[in-house]
């Protein structure tokens, strides 16, 4: 038995999911993304004397959206506290959260793991709360900067059991809850500009036993690749520390992915550290069942449901499904392609999943910024299916398709590529080469099969790639 499977690790996250709504959580500031620092903070983000906070009524419409779609029970009533502390980019000296009654409690999530298997991690609590200020660090000489536009941003935190047992079936999680708060359109997800957020928390056990071991936090992770490794190094730290006879000291860490390891930021806090108390300012939050079943007919179709679906109306295998459904801007593409190619599912899924999927990577771009649109890329793969062009000339079309503006039928009349499938022009290309090319024949009669390759390069380079391929084998196969 190795180290590392004496040991059984334990993962639980938590994930702050900003929320989409035009205005703070608990003021009319703007949340666009990028504006000059302190430019979109009010005096209710700044904690000036005697103001008063008013609940964004999206920001709970979205709470209710999520909790329906992972299962969860909606709170009929619960309440917001300020959760103190210190800290520079926290103005008011408390953040206003969710602690004994969050609004989302008692969810579940599942997802297929890389063997196939489907994992089922339960939910303890999403909670709404606001974002606090960001310190900045750089071009100050010794100092902070502070920019408080983030204070105040409305956050739904996703925390989840401690029920992962690996690196990656973390990134499993997370990366079906992204894709799911992307369906539900309330989080654009984006985790280079931090709407999308991960808190690990990592411990690791004796195999077999069933008291939690000593936990470290991992603390704002903003990358799949990321928590991998920070989990990784987080779990080797922890064996090799119990291995030597040493403690997990429980504490917060920072990952620093230019050293590959995490560090120690602070001793981790406790909940009465923070000294939870009902805010006084605030309300308790009343949601009648009606506007649950409100919200309840404004779900769409769930990415789950949608995979389901493409294997069964399409005939994808179960991967081709979940790549096509990873994102609803994808699955929208593919159904849309689908539709112009005059319905054929598998041959849209590979020219989707291969060709354009791969182009779109090397050129760093998302599926919404496609140079080639779906009703395009449906027109190309129509004309390979009715024979108009082979799989060879598609390639060309294709990347005739990403440089300009013309459809496929266009594009083929220009340069003349349509196939030949004239059975008598192919028979007198092939006639020709095999009387070019005597020895060659006399070689592949006698046995030399892999010459048939051969003979099949010379009728496509003499067709200029447009003898239909099926009709040069079959005739060549009689003909030699």
């Amino acid at each position: 038995m190795t180290t590392q499977s004496k040991w059984e690790t334990v993962i639980g996250l938590e994930v702050h999911v900003q929320l989409l709504t035009k205005s703070k959580l608990f003021s009319g500031a703007a949340t666009n993304y990028g504006a000059e620092p302190n430019t979109q903070a009010c005096i209710i983000d700044l904690g000036f004397p005697g103001i008063l906070p008013v609940l964004n009524e999206e920001a709970v419409r979205m709470a209710i959206k999520l909790g329906l779609a992972i299962n969860a029970e909606i709170a009929p009533k619960s309440v917001f506290a300020r959760k103190n502390y210190f800290y520079p980019d926290l103005p008011k000296g408390y953040q206003i959260s969710q602690y004994e009654l969050p609004i989302v409690a008692k969810g579940s999530l599942s997802f297929s793991l890389e063997d196939g298997t489907l994992k089922k991690v339960n939910i303890t609590r999403a909670h709404l709360e606001e974002d606090a200020g960001k310190s900045l660090h750089e071009d100050f000489h010794g100092y902070s900067g502070i920019d408080l536009n983030r204070a105040g941003i409305p956050l739904i935190e996703v925390v989840s059991e401690p029920d992962l047992r690996s690196a990656k079936e973390a990134v499993a999680y997370l990366k079906t809850l992204h894709s799911l708060v992307r369906y539900l359109e309330i989080s654009d997800g984006n985790m280079q500009e931090g709407s999308f957020r991960c808190d690990a928390n990592v411990s690791v056990r004796p195999r077999g036993e069933t008291k939690l071991g000593t936990r470290a936090e991992i603390k704002n992770v903003n990358s799949f690749r990321f928590v991998e490794k920070a989990i990784n190094f987080e779990v080797e730290r922890q064996i090799d520390l119990l291995e030597s006879g040493k403690p997990v000291i429980q504490e917060t860490r920072l990952y620093n992915a230019d050293k590959d390891e995490t560090r120690p930021m602070r001793s981790k806090e406790e909940a009465n550290d923070y000294r939870y108390f009902p805010d006084p300012d605030l309300l308790p939050v009343v949601i009648q069942p009606d506007l649950i079943e409100r919200v309840r007919k404004t779900l769409p179709e769930l990415p789950h449901e949608k995979t389901a679906r493409f294997e069964e109306a399409y005939g994808l295998s179960k991967y081709d499904a979940a790549v096509l459904t990873s994102s609803r801007e994808l699955a929208n593409y593919f159904e849309t392609t689908v539709k112009a190619s005059n319905s054929e599912p598998k041959l849209s899924a590979n020219w989707v999943m291969g060709d354009l999927l791969g182009a779109l990577n090397k050129a760093n771009l998302d599926i919404t910024q496609s140079p080639i649109q779906a009703e395009r890329l449906g027109g190309l793969i129509k004309r390979i299916s009715d024979k108009t062009i082979s799989g060879k000339i598609a390639k060309t079309i294709f990347d005739a398709l990403w440089n300009s503006k013309e459809d496929a039928d266009t594009i083929i009349q220009k340069q003349g590529l349509q196939q030949v499938t004239d059975t008598s022009a192919i028979e007198a290309i092939i006639d020709t080469i095999i009387a070019e090319n005597p020895s060659q024949v006399a070689d592949y009669r006698s046995g030399k099969d892999k010459l048939f390759g051969f003979f099949v390069g010379q009728v496509m380079k003499a067709s200029q790639g447009k003898a239909n391929p099926e009709q040069v084998n079959e005739i060549l196969k009689k003909k030699l």
